[in-house]
């Protein structure tokens, strides 16, 4: 938001009325979770609930720190991230380059169009199992099934997207003489930078989801192995901790791509 250089004295009132209102929203957000946790906390260490299957944030924290120092936390911590990054990026990179496509070739996206809406409607966990049959328990796999969840998705929104573009500056670039690379390089792909980053926004989190889903499956590594393993040997407290770190991992993802975007609008303003 922009300010005026010399507000008045209503003006004043108003921006100090905001930030009173993002402070409070700040306080409840911070309150509620930290509330839950006292609540999680005494519930369990006063038996109202069994510690032994929900455990505690004590006993989490005590599990991070052991894990943490013996070296196995991190190793599952950096094969989840390396796995979703890639994931992450190798969807960004087809889903921009298929949706470009998609609308150069009219007929080839009227082709395609329903084989696309199927396969983003299926199950993306049903493909997982299927693609480690067909190639194998590894990390490869691992980072295909996580495109799989995500890519689908993604090309339709950003196909969408560009054949939204105004019809207007389309024009204008035809009239004067541009071509449809013109057109391609100076207003669809300028324009639709704020439509790319919100669906990066979903995307980093479907590949993170991809990824566990592959590692539950098939793999010997990463948080995803590690809450299939850790439930199957009634370690809860382990799966409980993994869970909470790819909620922690998800929220730090989230929140790099939402700064790239307030940058992004910020500067084109």
């Amino acid at each position: 938001m922009m300010y005026p250089l010399n507000p008045s004295e209503e003006q004043k009132k108003y921006l100090k009325k905001l930030k009173q209102n993002a402070m409070l929203i700040q306080f409840f957000r911070f309150f509620l979770f930290f509330a839950f946790l006292f609540l999680w906390e005494i519930c369990a260490r006063t038996g109202t609930i069994d510690s032994f299957i929900f455990s505690s944030p004590s006993q989490i924290a005590e599990k991070m720190a052991e894990l943490f120092h013996n070296g196995t936390l991190l190793r599952h911590i950096s094969v989840t991230l390396t796995e979703t990054l890639i994931s992450f990026l190798l969807v960004t990179l087809l889903g921009i380059v298929c949706a470009v496509l998609l609308w150069a070739f009219p007929r080839l996206s009227a082709v395609l169009e329903p084989y696309l809406v199927v396969l983003n409607s299926l199950p993306k966990s049903a493909l997982a199992p299927l693609l480690i049959v067909w190639l194998g328990s590894n990390m490869k796999t691992i980072i295909l099934a996580g495109i799989s969840v995500a890519v689908f998705g993604a090309i339709m929104n950003l196909y969408t997207g560009f054949c939204e573009t105004d019809p207007d500056k389309l024009k204008l670039i035809k009239t004067l003489g541009g071509t449809k690379k013109d057109a391609l390089l100076k207003v669809i792909l300028p324009g639709s930078v704020p439509l790319i980053l919100s669906v990066m926004k979903v995307n980093i989190g479907l590949s993170l989801i991809g990824i566990v889903i592959g590692e539950m499956i098939g793999s010997k590594s990463g948080l995803g192995y590690l809450i299939i393993y850790s439930s199957q040997v009634f370690q809860l407290t382990t799966m409980l901790m993994s869970i909470v770190i790819l909620c922690i991992i998800a929220i730090f993802l989230y929140g790099m791509i939402s700064f790239l975007e307030k940058r992004y609008l910020k500067s084109h303003k």
